[in-house]
């Protein structure tokens, strides 16, 4: 049974790169009936804040990683293994796998004459008993990562300067705490993005010099923008609770990034999370970044909204709906407004003008429908909705009529009745949504327009 883990620092958001890292590790611990692990990686102070902590765990049980489910353990926090991390540091120092050392960054400019060259080894052997802790690289040969991504990759060793793994104050560096806590949780399989491939072969020589076993390494391909540059929290939208909040479905989440970088193999794209997980297999990850389309998120989304039944639907919209609403009037809507939205958040703004007194008119749509005519339109129909029986449907033939005496077919003449009647140029159907509204109603606001317009 696998024992994966996923190891995220509390940044104050989740980027949605680790959420798809962790929902690769996800799939691999339910497949093998195994174990994901949640460790966060609290050992930076200023990173420390319990709610920036609860907000991953809040964000990974959106997207269905949680502790309700047997294959989850944790939270685990690294701060807790601070004496483990000394141990091993100390184990490292007593096998003369690692040193003390004294040289600040100057000392080593002054002594090689570049500001870019790597430490030089001039402590190794002075046998200093204080100082940071280095753990001492092989001088030659190379260090092999079998990545299940990416293969084989070798590492020159002599590339590798010797590494600082204790620091002067006795605090331990991340590439340290990282490999004992995996040892001390019994991890075996290591997921993560492909920018740590760098620390690989440094963790991979720590394991091996504590005298354990490394993982299976997995390096998955990084996530771009359309420029195709590496997504960034300071420029793009990046946050997973950002799309939470939006109105976005955990589901299709779910779905779409389970698809960058890797694919089931055949045309399928929409598939939930029961199909997709016994397919999955890392060796199938593209090495290729991994571009992040949220216009097919939105499709994706408006996807699985459209498959909501129609009362798990009204459900999942309430907390875009004002609590004075009349939800006897929005379940008359509901089902319209379903096939037109790509993200919850829509349905506001899609449903308001029924409970308003009057529609906020959206001054683009009032500008393109209220041109010279529209108020000829507007008052014809006013009239004919005084006696016209009361259905969608003879509401639409009486306005096909009018139209028609002014030279206008239907998708001309109804412009500015849906402005008048919505606020916008788009929308729910325009003679539903007059129907639900009720004649009294659509004749104020009719007449309403009329009055703006003279």
């Amino acid at each position: 049974m696998t024992r994966v883990r996923f190891a995220p620092s509390p940044t104050g958001m989740f980027h949605v790169g680790g959420a798809r890292s962790a929902l690769f590790n996800w799939a691999l611990a339910e497949q093998s009936g195994g174990t994901f692990v949640l460790r966060i990686e609290d050992t930076d102070a200023a990173r420390n804040r319990p709610e920036w902590t609860e907000g991953i765990i809040s964000a990974l049980a959106w997207i269905g990683i949680n502790g309700d489910s047997p294959h989850f353990e944790g939270p685990y926090f690294q701060s807790a293994y601070e004496q483990q991390h000394r141990e091993a540091a100390a184990k490292l120092l007593k096998d003369g796998r690692a040193y003390h050392c004294t040289c600040t960054r100057d000392d080593v400019k002054a002594r090689t004459g570049s500001e870019h060259q790597g430490y030089d080894g001039h402590c190794r052997d002075r046998g200093l008993t204080e100082g940071a802790v280095r753990f001492r690289t092989p001088d030659d040969g190379i260090t092999v990562v079998d990545d299940r991504v990416r293969g084989r990759v070798e590492f020159p060793n002599s590339a590798m300067e010797d590494f600082v793994i204790v620091r002067g104050d006795g605090s331990p560096l991340f590439v340290l705490a990282n490999v004992v806590d995996d040892m001390e949780m019994r991890i075996d399989s290591v997921v993560r993005a492909e920018e740590h491939l760098s620390n690989t072969p440094k963790q991979q020589l720590l394991w091996e010099a504590l005298g354990a076993e490394p993982p299976q390494w997995a390096h998955v391909p990084v996530i771009v923008n359309e420029k195709r540059q590496k997504l960034s929290k300071r420029r793009d939208k990046v946050a997973l609770e950002s799309y939470r909040d939006e109105g976005y479905l955990a589901e299709a989440m779910v779905n779409y990034l389970m698809l960058l970088g890797w694919s089931p193999g055949d045309d399928r794209e929409i598939l939930p999370w029961a199909e997709m997980m016994p397919l999955f297999r890392l060796e199938d990850v593209n090495q290729s970044p991994a571009f992040f389309d949220e216009k097919k998120l939105r499709a994706f989304n408006g996807e699985y909204i459209r498959a909501l039944p129609l009362d798990v639907f009204a459900a999942r919209c309430e907390p875009w709906l004002d609590p004075a609403w009349d939800r006897g009037v929005f379940a008359r809507v509901a089902e319209l407004a379903q096939t037109r939205i790509a993200v919850l958040s829509e349905i506001t703004a899609n449903v308001d003008f029924l409970f308003l007194e009057e529609p906020v008119f959206d001054q683009a749509s009032w500008d393109k429908a209220m041109k010279p005519g529209a108020a000829e339109i507007i008052s014809g129909y006013a009239e004919r909705l005084e006696s016209v029986s009361w259905d969608a449907e003879s509401l639409k033939v009486a306005l096909e009529e009018v139209g028609a005496e002014h030279g206008l077919k239907l998708g001309k003449a109804q412009a500015p009745v849906r402005v008048s009647i919505t606020g916008r140029t788009v929308g729910l159907p325009l003679f539903e949504s007059i129907e639900v509204l009720g004649r009294e109603r659509s004749l104020d606001r009719l007449r309403t327009v009329l009055a703006k317009l003279s």
